[in-house]
């Protein structure tokens, strides 16, 4: 992969350039009876709580050396919690491994280095089940908005690997523009071609991917779905040992069928 880089701008004051990173990360499962749904949405509630999801957000802020300024955080009836965490810039590391303007994949989550300044970052989770067909979803949608020079890709492999979902839908997008001691306005400060290139290898291994770009209007966007399949990953309260031949035959398709109307976006007609 050639890497791009961009001169080192000299700017007139702050750097308004606004760059977002969304993701929505989906992890599914089968859960056989009516019992084993609410059983699958309360260790969800349980696992993925306001309490835990902040505690996660704050390692997220610590890891990329962010300062907390102010945490909101709930959990809603009947299920899902929210967190909206506003963080300013904290010290600066001097490795740039990383680096946004080098359009390379972000550090894992032993080694991530960089800041946020002047941001926010947000986690709501939405768990929920179909109500004939036995499939449960879990879904959480993630926001880290930065404003200044730095971007927030730099925490995009850290929290892949935090959550490590069967389903991604990544957006990163660049607003504003801000000027150069010439007063010349530029609306990106950094190469980009795909958010693919910041995700590290081994993750780009397990994952189908495809984008959708617009280069002139700075969106990037990137959906993962999951290589491998093992029934058993997918399924609460039961094993394959417990179903019979066709009822896993069913049980799979199901989860197929509901995966790819996740990744694509769209509503697969039954046959």
């Amino acid at each position: 992969m050639e890497i791009k880089q961009i001169k080192k701008l000299k700017l007139y004051g702050f750097n308004n350039l606004t760059k977002t990173l969304s993701f929505n990360m989906y992890d599914l499962c089968y859960a056989k009876t009516v019992e084993d749904r609410k059983n699958y949405i309360a260790y969800i509630d349980e696992q993925y709580n306001a309490e835990r999801l902040t505690n996660i957000l704050t390692n997220v802020a610590n890891i990329i050396g962010a300062n907390i300024l102010n945490i909101a955080k709930q959990d809603y009836d009947p299920q899902g919690a929210s967190v909206t965490m506003l963080v300013s810039e904290g010290l600066v590391a001097e490795d740039h491994h990383g680096d946004a303007e080098n359009e390379t994949p972000g550090p894992l989550p032993d080694a991530v280095v960089g800041h946020l300044d002047k941001s926010h970052i947000t986690v709501h989770t939405y768990p929920e089940s179909h109500p004939d067909d036995g499939i449960s979803t879990f879904r959480a949608d993630i926001d880290v908005s930065t404003c200044g020079h730095i971007s927030p890709l730099k925490a995009l492999n850290y929290l892949i690997h935090s959550f490590e979902t069967d389903i991604m839908t990544i957006d990163y997008r660049v607003r504003g523009f801000t000027r150069d001691v010439n007063g010349k306005k530029f609306f990106i400060d950094h190469k980009i071609n795909s958010i693919q290139n910041y995700i590290a290898s081994d993750t780009r291994d397990r994952y189908q991917m495809i984008d959708v770009n617009v280069y002139q209007e700075n969106i990037f966007h990137t959906k993962m779905l999951l290589k491998e399949f093992d029934l058993d990953n997918y399924l609460f309260g039961v094993t394959k040992r417990d179903l019979l031949p066709g009822e896993r035959k069913k049980i799979k398709q199901r989860l197929k069928k509901e995966m790819s109307e996740i990744f694509y976006g769209r509503n697969i007609p039954k046959v």
